[in-house]
């Protein structure tokens, strides 16, 4: 699409293809030599994102490897995460608050008997920069604190939501999972081996804002030159973490910008059929998911030919709370 533009505008990658499965939270990206093989029933959680000019756009989704509907606990956690994602998308508006989200998203979880995992963090993104400094915290503990932000006109948000049938308190079993990293912008420190320089030389000229994977780099050299990179804090890592062996773990982000006539939605992903256990009854959820996403435009500005009805008076897809998906999703 932009190869023939006379100005080279930088593209591509901002965050590597995961595909974290069953109990796996995030986070894992293999390296060729992997062999992990997946299997019929695997809950999967894919999560990406590219960039064009600085400009990122990130999306994750859960998909069950089966034919015909997700039952049980699994359509449990899924409903649960994505049910919480359209609550979130409702929520994340000018003139609300983070701390908004961060108790609704956790509500939502609940009436479907799971849990927000902690530790995951929705982001502003800015130009370049895919952990801007407004956040949105998914479980609210005296460990992991943010400070109090209002949304804001014009910003870009990943709103990131992991649902789990545990405990929600995920745990780094293995280091050596890791293959995620992103350059400490703000770190230096003159490395001692070789292959360190060399590694930190290519991530500084090929990756130097953008989260990379260690695939993209000479594996045997990378090997040695990560340790120690991230011994004196040069990279910091995106660590391959878990639930308990058992736990379903479902994931939903997606990228919302938040323009003067309401929300845009930029990516998702339709979800399969879900009969999940549980159904949402709180009169405040569904309050929550009749909200619309658009605001009626402001002003008595011209309608364009073609379209039906007002600029602007679009509103969201109500959702079904009893299985998490809009109505459109099940069409």
């Amino acid at each position: 699409m932009y190869k023939n533009v006379k100005k080279k505008i930088e593209r591509g990658v901002a965050f590597p293809t995961c595909i974290s499965i069953n109990n796996t939270v995030c986070h894992f990206s293999p390296l060729a030599s992997d062999e992990t093989v997946l299997e019929e029933g695997d809950i999967l959680k894919i999560d990406l994102a590219c960039h064009i000019d600085g400009f990122i756009a990130a999306v994750a989704h859960t998909h069950v490897l089966q034919e015909g509907p997700v039952t049980g606990r699994a359509a449990d956690v899924i409903a649960a995460a994505n049910t919480a994602a359209e609550v979130a998308l409702r929520l994340v508006r000018p003139g609300k608050k983070n701390k908004d989200v961060t108790d609704a998203i956790q509500k939502v979880a609940a009436a479907y008997d799971c849990k927000i995992v902690e530790g995951v963090l929705s982001h502003q993104m800015k130009q370049f920069v895919i952990d801007a400094n407004k956040v949105v915290l998914s479980v609210s503990n005296p460990d992991t604190r943010v400070d109090d932000a209002e949304f804001e006109e014009n910003e870009v948000y990943a709103i990131d939501i992991v649902a789990s049938t545990g405990e929600g308190k995920p745990k780094l079993l293995d280091e050596k999972q890791t293959t995620i990293y992103k350059r400490a912008v703000d770190r230096s420190y003159h490395l001692k081996m070789k292959a360190s320089r060399f590694i930190y030389s290519e991530i500084t000229q090929n990756f130097p804002i953008m989260p990379f994977s260690a695939r993209a780099l000479e594996e045997k050299r990378a090997r040695l030159g990560l340790v120690e990179c991230m011994n004196h804090e040069l990279l910091q890592p995106y660590p391959v973490l878990h639930e308990k062996a058992g736990d379903y773990v479902a994931h939903i982000k997606f990228t919302v910008l938040l323009m003067p006539n309401g929300s845009d939605r930029i990516t998702t992903h339709s979800l399969q059929e879900l009969q999940p256990t549980k159904t949402v009854d709180d009169p405040e959820i569904k309050a929550w998911l009749a909200l619309g996403i658009k605001t009626k435009k402001k002003g008595g500005g011209k309608k364009k030919k073609g379209k039906k009805g007002a600029e602007g008076e679009a509103q969201a897809e109500p959702m079904d709370a009893t299985n998490g998906a809009s109505t459109q999703e099940q069409e």
